[in-house]
Parts: C-alpha cells; structure tokens; sequence
C-alpha cells in the first residue's frame, strides 16, 4: 500500500510529568484520524488524574487543576481511545513517550492496544530524513518544512501541527524511494513498551 493512503492516527498526550512508573499520566489526549490527505475524525478529551497537578507540568501545558476537576477518567477516555484507533497506524513526535504513557494507562485499567497495532516515529524520520537539522524537535522541523507554527503544549495543537509535518516528511521520503507503508514502517516505526496488565477487579479501583 502506498505510504500516503493508510489510515493514520496521530496523537498526542499532556501528561503531569514525566515518567508513567514513577506515577506520572496522561491528563490530556487527542488524535485526528486520517487517510490520503484527509481528516476523516478527531479525538480529543481531558482526563482527570485523580491527583495534584505539578507547577512546572501547568506551566507547559497551561492545564489547570480547575480544568481537569470534572473531566471523565482514564479507565472512560483511553478504552474509548482504543476504539478511536481501530486498525490505524499511530504516529506521534518521539512517539514512545506518548506509547508509554498510554500503554500504561492501559494496563492499570486491564486494557493494552492490539498487538497488530503499528506505531510510526516522526522524530525518528526527521533524523533520518533531515540529518543536516541541528535541532529536531517538533516546531524546529515544522518551520524548516514549511509548516506554520502556532500553540503548541496542547494536545490538539501538537497533533495538528504533527500531521502536517508528518504529510511533508512523507513527500520527503517518498523522493529518497520510501514509497510504500512497510518502507516507513520498517524505517521509522517503533516497538511498544510492554506492562503488566492489573487484573479486572485491581484495575476498577483506578
């Protein structure tokens, strides 16, 4: 299949820091589900974390305590987010933090994503791609491709602004013969991190 016509999730998460073991998670998700150059859906919820929210994680993101007061959990948002996916190929900026975080989230809810579920790397085809850039975080590769950069350290805004590269990452490769999706899986995908799943009735007290 060419590379352009797969159907595409890209997302991303805020999260209140940094490590999903050390007890940090996802506060914020969204996605838009694409295919041959076209939105087709968008997912996008806040999620309560059940705990305080660090100064310096509200600095970034400018999510508030107030903001995630009365929004819906994890164990409601991520199997809804799952279902979100279906059979797409995931795509996110240095995408295993985003994978780890909601592979964890999972877990501690009894859930995990579909074994056949593929995960494309844009920070990783940006280095391949674009090895001359001394700097490949996202907004760094948007500007050098062209692409507007507005907010950002917001999940909807980041996603956006990742599609967009991602659609011109995927103009670059295709030039250097990375034409089909199993080229840009083989060459930029990712494994996704591995966690214990909680038995059901552990995971209902989540």
């Amino acid at each position: 299949m060419i590379a352009k016509d797969t159907e595409y999730v890209v997302f991303d998460v805020e999260t209140t820091g940094l490590s999903p073991v050390g007890g940090d998670c996802i506060i914020e998700i969204a996605a838009v589900k694409v295919k041959r150059g076209e939105t087709i859906d968008t997912f996008e919820s806040l999620i309560n974390p059940q705990r305080s929210l660090p100064l310096g994680a509200q600095q970034v993101n400018k999510i508030t305590e107030e903001m995630v007061a009365t929004a819906p959990l994890a164990n409601e948002v991520l199997p809804k987010f799952t279902d979100f996916i279906g059979g797409a190929c995931l795509v996110g900026h240095n995408v295993k933090f985003d994978l780890g975080f909601l592979c964890h989230g999972l877990s501690k809810i009894g859930r995990k994503l579909k074994k056949e579920t593929p995960a494309v790397d844009t920070l990783k085809m940006a280095k391949n791609l674009l090895p001359h850039l001394s700097n490949h975080k996202l907004a760094s590769v948007a500007q050098y491709l062209g692409v507007p950069v507005g907010a950002t350290h917001r999940a909807l805004a980041d996603v956006e602004l990742t599609y967009t590269m991602f659609t011109r990452l995927l103009e670059v490769a295709q030039d250097q013969r990375l034409e089909t999706f199993m080229q840009i899986y083989e060459s930029f995908g990712v494994d996704k991190p591995n966690f214990k799943i909680v038995p059901v009735e552990q995971a209902s007290l989540f």
